[in-house]
């Protein structure tokens, strides 16, 4: 889950930029169609989908079984679990008939729709160090001692000056007694939610320091330093993807995710590139950004200072594996996808039929609902998992595509019993 470069989308990736996405509850009745399948709509062998004989499904299966892990659970599921567990890992025509024989494929809609949107996040890979040095110097922080957060609901925003109270380490709550003072106005307008951050200045709380403030130095003194990379650049795509691993002297790997955010919406470096005329919509990929940056060297500080979000990174346990989506299992890179929850059931194959980005070539792939996305929503959109570093980003960056969704269940279950 991720923020893209248009649209602010507080994922997995984020709470962001976070790691897990925002799920949603279903009101779907079971034994009844799922929302983004018609009543009396007909289902079909998995064998009937385009494509499907090109597949090389056996690829798929650790998907599968990364889901089993929490499908396992559930008596739909156990029997298939158990079969896929004991798969052979380059038999693809054993996986294929797996799918034939367990599943039914239910193509999903929105209306009268049968295709919508796909879009593609990795997680970052970046060089770094545990120590400073002058190859790196650009640190990844963790969240600031001095940083309080406090919630205020939207109906007391224009209510003049208010009062707070501490309740424990870095929080606040408001009270009318309290000994330190809030002014609203002073805080960035954050439709999202209700929690302000800040630092306090005597009996004031102030908002917390700006993207700008911190790269100049302005909580050296305040934040503990988990790493430090190479590249400023690639350490702001770090904080948009909302987690990564960076690659030390030894060569191995250091697992990043949120941990916290310093209180400014996220603003569109793309887009304040495409208002200034920099650049065309077409144009505002990431990698357009970045070879815009390129150019531009001179104006890297200028650019990063539009977005005044700032996130803060935790350590992540783990060994090479993907990062943890919101089914709480590692996604595998090429064939997780974030999906609305509402619509397809977490864990579930689905069979994605689109095109590569920026291309006409068809992409058709047997893929599994791992994560969500605050931007992802509706039954047909989608948010294709590319896998990690330089060339899984290039891919993620640009897609932009239609595309088509099959729903996989167990045969006997119907979509509206699975969510």
């Amino acid at each position: 889950m991720k923020q893209t470069l248009f649209k602010k989308s507080w994922p997995l990736w984020l709470a962001l930029l976070a790691l897990a996405g925002c799920t949603t509850t279903s009101s779907v009745v079971p034994g009844r169609p799922a929302p983004g399948i018609p009543a009396g709509a007909d289902s079909a062998s998995p064998a009937a989908l385009p494509a499907w004989n090109d597949q090389a499904v056996g690829d798929t299966i650790q998907g599968l079984r990364q889901s089993c892990r929490t499908l396992q659970k559930k008596p739909a599921w156990s029997g298939v679990c158990r079969e896929a567990s004991a798969l052979a890992d380059n038999d693809a025509d054993a996986a294929r008939r797996f799918f034939e024989n367990r599943f039914t494929a239910w193509k999903l809609r929105d209306g009268g729709r049968d295709s919508g949107l796909i879009t593609g996040y990795y997680e970052p890979l970046l060089n770094g160090s545990l120590n400073r040095s002058e190859r790196t110097p650009w640190p990844v922080y963790g969240a600031p001692r001095d940083m309080v957060s406090v919630d205020v609901p939207m109906s007391q925003r224009n209510r003049g000056v208010l009062r707070a109270k501490q309740t424990g380490p870095g929080r606040l709550a408001l009270a009318a007694g309290g000994n330190i003072e809030i002014n609203p106005a002073d805080f960035p307008a954050d439709p999202r939610g209700i929690r302000m951050k800040g630092r306090l200045s005597g009996s004031r709380l102030l908002p917390y320091f700006t993207r700008g403030q911190i790269n100049q130095g302005s909580i050296a003194g305040s934040a503990p330093v988990i790493a430090w990379v190479e590249d400023p650049v690639e350490l702001f795509f770090l904080q948009v993807q909302g987690s990564g691993r960076i690659q030390l002297d030894d060569g191995s790997f250091l697992h990043v995710g949120f941990a916290d955010q310093n209180g400014y919406p996220y603003q569109s470096i793309g887009k304040w590139l495409v208002d200034k005329g920099e650049m065309t919509l077409g144009q505002a990929s990431m990698q357009g950004i970045k070879d815009w940056l390129a150019k531009n060297p001179q104006r890297r500080d200028e650019l990063l200072a539009v977005n005044q979000s700032y996130i803060f990174f935790k350590q992540l346990p783990g060994d090479n594996g993907g990062p943890i989506g919101a089914l709480g299992v590692p996604l595998t890179g090429g064939y997780s996808i974030a999906v609305d929850p509402r619509y397809i059931p977490l864990g579930a194959p689905v069979y994605l039929s689109t095109t590569w980005p920026h291309s006409s070539e068809p992409l058709t792939r047997l893929v599994h609902a791992q994560d969500t996305g605050s931007a992802i929503k509706g039954a047909l959109r989608a948010d294709l998992f590319w896998g990690y570093g330089t060339e899984a980003g290039m891919y993620a960056g640009r897609m932009k595509q239609q595309g088509s969704l099959w729903l996989l269940l167990p045969k006997g279950v119907s979509p509206g019993a699975a969510l």
